[in-house]
């Protein structure tokens, strides 16, 4: 039996209980239906088979989830965090003992291929050990003593926070946003992309069979246009964590703007990664497929657009489309494949919409361009060349595995196109000139920048991005500023003088 062969079986077996009750919400700690009795069907990219079907929640089952995360609020705010500590660990011991289950699952709903999910499992449960050890100082603060007070900060949790997370890794991004919003004591309700729900109910169950409170994380599946609007309009819910599209988050923080809603956003990107002719070039080559190939190209800070100078640009180009070329494309659960199909028909259809694009706009396509197959949402990688910055190619988010490739002269051009976008996320600089190194992400418009590397990840580090890329940080204590108030207290060292009026 071929590794393909053993992990169908594996999974046929992990999805027999999904097939045969379908995916519910939880709120309160029940599985429910949604109240309407609505039901949605997720199918698996790789074929489009049925995988199961999918309760519908609404504005009934998100206000239910709503008034379920106020009622937990005081008990998990108050319980010490050295018990909110052990139950996070406890879930991340979960995570780990059915971290097969998840990989397989998530690789099936999203059509990411398993040399990349058979990590996302442990990148999970590290997520919840980071925040879990960070827990009991959470609340820690300064003293600021003036010449008349003792002035003390500490920090609050906000209270129940609204968790909106994307199809491209849902199972890590579910973990990276909720693991600090329960550290820092606040409750959750979690609505996850409807593509892909199924990795957000088996990390819900592992929640709750470590000892979470019912309430404290509540579950509601369900569409932006209900669920998710109902969520940021509701106003027990008093914050909004979201990732996805640039769009949507401005629809989001439009609907929460009645309740005065704190929003997180990590939206879009159309990340540089500039090359300039006395980098390492070898390991720049290899970067650069990386980060716009791993993970189907459905990353948001992959590095869509390739900045490379002219002087190098027709070799790197040749050893780019060769590389490209041997891509191995196939079924996800492969340990052999490197991409998988894309997520669904209707992102399939977006990504390949930009190859007529492509070629309307002048611009070459060396590499790929087409659809790969006649089953599923398999695309081939494709490299655009000859391109512009005025080309909606250099300028759009195509999500997809699909790199456009501009050239330039001078350090200030590179600057001036790597700038040139609405998007801000991450940035890829490549050159072996410190001085250069430092002008140049000193000048770049973007909220993390890598030299010399691929986005190699590191929790402690704030993670975010600045114009249409996104509002606010994640990770370290970045997270707690969000899911956290400051609070000031000022205690008087004795008798100062107080102005007397009408005395």
């Amino acid at each position: 039996m071929s590794d393909l062969d053993r992990n169908l079986a594996k999974l046929d077996g992990y999805l027999a209980r999904f097939r045969d009750s379908g995916i519910l919400n939880q709120i309160g700690g029940k599985a429910l239906p949604a109240a309407s009795g609505a039901r949605f069907e997720t199918r698996s990219p790789v074929d489009e088979s049925l995988i199961c079907t999918v309760a519908r929640g609404g504005a009934e089952d998100i206000d239910a989830a709503a008034r379920a995360a106020k009622a937990a609020f005081p008990a998990w705010r108050d319980m010490p965090a050295t018990e909110r500590r052990t139950i996070l660990h406890a879930i991340a011991d979960g995570i780990t003992a059915r971290a097969e289950e998840i990989a397989l699952c998530e690789c099936w709903d999203t059509g990411q291929a398993l040399r990349f999910m058979s990590k996302a499992a442990l990148r999970g449960a590290e997520n919840f050990r980071f925040f879990a050890d960070r827990a009991p100082a959470a609340r820690d603060g300064q003293s600021l003593p003036s010449p008349t007070l003792m002035n003390l900060t500490t920090r609050v949790p906000i209270g129940p926070v609204g968790v909106i997370t994307p199809w491209n890794t849902p199972f890590m991004l579910s973990t990276w946003k909720i693991a600090p919003a329960l550290a820092a004591g606040c409750t959750v309700v979690h609505k996850p992309a409807e593509f892909s729900p199924l990795t957000a109910r088996i990390l819900m169950e592992i929640a709750e069979e470590a000892g979470l409170p019912p309430g404290v994380w509540n579950l509601v599946n369900g569409m932006g246009e209900d669920a998710g609007r109902a969520l940021t309009e509701h106003p027990a819910i008093r914050a909004i964590a979201f990732v996805g599209e640039s769009k949507t988050g401005s629809m989001i923080m439009k609907q929460g703007a009645d309740t005065l809603k704190r929003v997180h956003f990590e939206l879009g990107g159309k990340n540089p990664v500039v090359v300039f002719d006395d980098a390492d070039l070898d390991r720049a080559l290899d970067a650069a497929i990386f980060m716009i190939f791993s993970l189907n190209g459905e990353r948001c800070t992959s590095s869509s657009r390739l900045l490379v100078q002219d002087t190098i640009a027709d070799d790197f180009e040749a050893r780019l489309i060769r590389r490209i070329n041997t891509l191995r494309v196939g079924h996800p659960l492969d340990p052999a494949t490197e991409i998988g199909p894309l997520i669904h028909k209707t992102h399939f259809d977006k990504v390949t919409s930009y190859f007529d694009i492509a070629r309307q706009d002048g611009a070459t396509i060396a590499a790929g361009g087409a659809r790969q197959g006649k089953t599923g949402w398999f695309v081939k990688p494709t490299l655009f060349t000859g391109a512009t910055q005025d080309m909606r190619i250099a300028q759009e988010e195509i999500f997809g595995p699909v790199l456009t490739a501009l050239r330039f002269k001078t350090e200030d051009e590179a600057l001036e196109i790597a700038n040139g976008t609405q998007y801000g996320l991450t940035g890829y600089v490549w050159t072996n000139d410190l001085s250069r190194a430092l002008r140049f992400t000193h000048q770049m418009e973007a909220g993390m920048i890598w030299v010399n590397s691929e986005n190699v990840r590191h929790l402690p580090t704030p993670f975010g991005g600045v114009k249409a890329s996104g509002i606010g940080r994640d990770g370290g204590d970045w997270s707690f500023d969000f899911y956290m108030e400051q609070k000031h207290i000022g205690l008087a060292l004795g008798h100062h003088p107080i102005p007397r009026l009408g005395a």
